[in-house]
C-alpha cells in the first residue's frame, strides 16, 4: 500500500511539471519566435519492490523547430532562414532569439521589442541613418540604406546538443556558446515577415486537457489509499 502511495506521488510530481511546461506553452503560442518546451520523462524501479515503477520528476528541453512565417510589410521585421538565430545584448551577456521584429531608437540603433540591441556577426550593436529612411535589408541579413551597407544583422548557430534556458520574451540562453553562421547558403533572413511560436496550439490544449484529467485521477487514488491507510490503522489499533 505505502508503494503505490509512493508511486502516485512520482506521478503527480511529474504530472505537474508537465502541466506547468504545457501551461507556459499555451500562454506563448502567439508570442513571436517563441519556442515550446518539452519534457523527458525516466521510469525508475523501486528498490524495496521490482514490481513498482516510479516516475521521475522529468527533464525539460526547449524544442527548436521552426515556426511558422507571416508576411507583415514592416521594413523593420526579418524571420530568419534555416537553423539560425538573431542574437541580443542583454543584461545577462548575449542572448538568441528568432523573434525577428525589431525597433529603431532615435539615435538609429537597431532594438529588439523588449529593447535589447541587435547585434551583428561581431558582436556589436547595429545602427542606421534614424533619418536615412527604411532600412533594406538582404537575404544574407545586409543592411542597407539609400545603396550603402551600414552593417549585417548577425546569424547564430547553435549546437544541437547544447541545451537552452529561456531568457526574456522569446530569447534563449545555450550552455555552449554560439558560432556566427558565416558563408551558410541555407542561413539568412526575409525581410517584413516574422516567424510565429512553434506550439502547435491545438495539440497543446488537448494535451494540456489530457494532463489535468490524469492528475486529477492520480489525486484520486491517492485519497482513496490515504483513507483505506487510515481506515486500517484504526481497525488494526482498535484490536490491541
Amino acid at each position: 500500500m505505502e508503494n503505490s502511495i509512493y508511486v502516485g506521488l512520482s506521478s503527480q510530481i511529474s504530472l505537474e511539471r508537465r502541466l506547468d511546461a504545457l501551461a507556459h506553452n499555451v500562454a506563448n503560442m502567439s508570442t513571436p519566435g517563441f519556442r515550446a518546451t518539452g519534457m523527458k520523462f525516466d521510469v525508475m524501479v523501486s528498490k524495496a519492490a521490482e514490481e513498482s515503477s516510479f516516475v521521475s520528476a522529468g527533464e525539460s528541453f526547449i524544442k527548436t523547430e521552426a515556426g511558422p512565417i507571416t508576411q507583415t510589410g514592416n521594413p523593420l521585421d526579418v524571420a530568419a532562414k534555416g537553423n539560425v538565430w538573431f542574437s541580443l545584448q542583454s543584461p545577462a551577456g548575449q542572448v538568441f532569439t528568432r523573434d525577428g521584429r525589431m525597433q529603431m531608437s532615435t539615435t538609429g540603433e537597431l532594438r529588439s521589442v523588449k529593447g535589447y540591441p541587435i547585434l551583428d556577426a561581431g558582436g556589436q550593436p547595429l545602427t542606421i541613418d534614424p533619418d536615412g529612411g527604411p532600412p533594406q535589408i538582404s537575404s544574407s541579413g545586409a543592411v542597407y540604406q539609400n545603396g550603402r551597407q551600414l552593417g549585417a544583422i548577425g546569424l547564430f548557430t547553435i549546437d544541437p546538443n547544447a541545451k537552452l534556458t529561456y531568457f526574456d520574451n522569446s530569447a534563449v540562453i545555450p550552455s555552449v556558446a554560439a558560432q556566427p553562421a558565416l558563408d551558410n547558403p541555407d542561413a539568412g533572413v526575409i525581410q517584413g515577415a516574422i516567424e510565429g511560436s512553434n506550439v502547435d496550439a491545438i495539440s497543446e490544449m488537448t494535451r494540456l486537457m489530457s494532463v489535468t484529467r490524469a492528475f486529477e485521477r492520480v489525486d484520486a487514488l491517492l485519497r482513496g489509499n490515504e483513507n483505506t491507510f487510515r481506515d486500517a490503522v484504526k481497525t488494526l489499533g482498535s484490536t490491541t
